[in-house]
């Protein structure tokens, strides 16, 4: 039920078209929230149907124009509802981490090469948190309740970044220090 609620906020955010919403998606809300140019479409008819969100007139014929959508005011009380209720955790669902699961069984032959990489890939999102967090809150400027809400979100992406380099460092230094399973295997 989340990605109507993540268009419901980018649409609140700035009235949008279904492309500019994918592009605002790749940066910013797609950190945590992913969908497709697909889903987003599909998404934008349901909650029209549903009476949310409302296409904006245009002032030209609509033939080739980009669609616009504006949040009506039932979508902005589905909204704040959803805000104000619950939901709890959802379970990890991690390929890494069922890969290293699966090398206690089978051994863990190639997973070094494959945890560095994740490292890599870490360490790149986090500097690019940093750089947003630097450029869109500077300590300078002084910060409205909605900058104060996104930047937790972001410090969160942060904390998250450096949790996973901490674990894949850490994740690393134990393979390394295995014993390799044909060792295993002759000394049994």
């Amino acid at each position: 039920m989340s990605l109507p609620h993540a268009i419901l906020t980018a649409l609140l955010e700035k009235p949008s078209s279904g492309l500019e919403l994918t592009r605002r998606f790749d940066k910013s809300i797609g950190y945590f929230w992913s969908a497709t140019h697909q889903q987003i479409y599909r998404e934008l008819g349901r909650l029209e149907e549903a009476g949310l969100i409302r296409e904006l007139p245009s002032e030209q014929p609509a033939r080739g124009q980009k669609k616009e959508f504006e949040v009506l005011p039932a979508g902005s009380a589905e909204l704040a509802r959803w805000v104000g209720g619950s939901q709890d955790p959802k379970p990890i669902r991690d390929p890494l981490l069922l890969r290293m699961r699966a090398a206690g069984v089978v051994g863990p032959g190639g997973l070094t090469a494959e945890l560095r990489r994740h490292l890599e890939l870490h360490r790149r999102q986090l500097a690019e948190y940093e750089a947003i967090e630097a450029k869109d809150f500077p300590p300078e400027r002084r910060s409205t309740d909605e900058d104060r809400l996104r930047r937790l979100v972001l410090r969160g992406g942060i904390g998250l970044e450096t949790f996973w380099l901490h674990w894949l460092e850490e994740a690393i230094a134990e393979v390394a220090d295995m014993t390799p399973p044909a060792a295993n295997a002759s000394e049994a």
